[in-house]
């Protein structure tokens, strides 16, 4: 694990945004500049973070984080559903197959969690007993584990934007998404959480939800893009005390960005207007347990490159 001052000294050192035009056209996500060429598509992870569809702040190292943890599970997965990495370039950059992305966040819960208004929690909490389709039993407790995991698709926002979740119905409905590509994409997302659980209990985790994005080739094919199973796109928790966390009506111990949005729903903040500084001990803490779920899932210790990362990534993408 990487210590303290190692973190706070790269607090004024992240990589808030890049310009590479070189690589190609531009596309900036939240936390992904994603450059296109030729057929290919560059994938710069920033240290960016995001939460409440709102871009909040940079948290050290953590672009580093989600690439390794990604490619890893791009890797480990590949028997599971096809993906669209060609290599690793760069400690923040996927070289990818350029695909055209299906419209459409596939979102699988196996929890009964969360605190956004996209969240399964938020509308139970209500008095809500249908989400997304799905029948939901009453007396359901929050944190507690749904009878089965279920797919709650959403609508990819652009920036800015907030997603809105539907049935199969709901989004077939808005035209973006045709039932085959939806159903393709479905059956791989729900295999895909089926893996990430086993080899996430196998490290003594709970992957609790997550996101997957997937698109189609020229060719046709449906791959998955984007990222897996990382701090940013999934929920993890400490599986060893989430029983005893849980009896006791407490949230669980988490290893994703929930600490960051736990610390935002204490100041009342959930999405709406500009929101407040990040403060500096909320972004250690964050990259703490972006690092700790890292080097429990692929087993190996994460090494930083402290190197000015603009500058290097200029020189291993050969751009200098």
């Amino acid at each position: 694990m990487i210590d303290d001052a190692t973190l706070r000294a790269a607090l004024s050192r992240t990589l808030d945004r890049t310009d590479f035009p070189a690589l190609g056209v531009k596309y900036e996500g939240k936390v992904r500049d994603n450059y296109t060429a030729g057929g290919r598509r560059f994938i710069v992870v920033s240290d960016r973070i995001s939460a409440f569809d709102r871009v909040l702040g940079t948290i050290p190292f953590k672009g580093q984080v989600l690439t390794r943890m990604a490619s890893w599970w791009f890797d480990h997965t590949r028997d599971v559903a096809p993906n669209h990495v060609i290599a690793l370039r760069d400690p923040n950059v996927l070289e990818c197959v350029e695909c055209t992305p299906i419209l459409c966040e596939f979102v699988v819960r196996a929890y009964v969690t969360g605190s956004t208004s996209t969240s399964i929690w938020t509308h139970y909490e209500r008095g809500e007993r249908v989400f997304c389709g799905h029948a939901l039993p009453e007396g359901l407790e929050k944190n507690q584990k749904l009878p089965a995991p279920i797919l709650t698709p959403a609508t990819k926002a652009p920036k800015g934007e907030h997603d809105v979740s539907g049935s199969r119905e709901e989004i077939l409905a808005t035209g973006l998404v045709t039932a085959s590509d939806f159903d393709r994409a479905a059956e791989l997302a729900m295999k895909l959480f089926a893996a990430g659980q086993r080899i996430c209990a196998a490290r003594g985790l709970i992957l609790v939800d997550t996101k997957y994005e997937l698109g189609k080739t020229p060719d046709g094919r449906v791959l998955l893009i984007d990222e897996i199973h990382t701090p940013d796109s999934s929920r993890f928790w400490e599986q060893a005390s989430y029983p005893e966390r849980f009896a006791k009506g407490l949230d669980p111990e988490p290893f994703d960005k929930d600490f960051v949005r736990r610390h935002y729903t204490a100041q009342g903040y959930r999405g709406d207007g500009e929101p407040p500084p990040l403060p500096d001990d909320v972004r250690v803490g964050a990259a703490k347990r972006y690092i700790e779920a890292c080097e429990r899932i692929t087993g190996a210790a994460f090494e930083a490159n402290t190197d000015e990362p603009r500058a290097r990534i200029a020189k291993n993408l050969h751009l200098v």
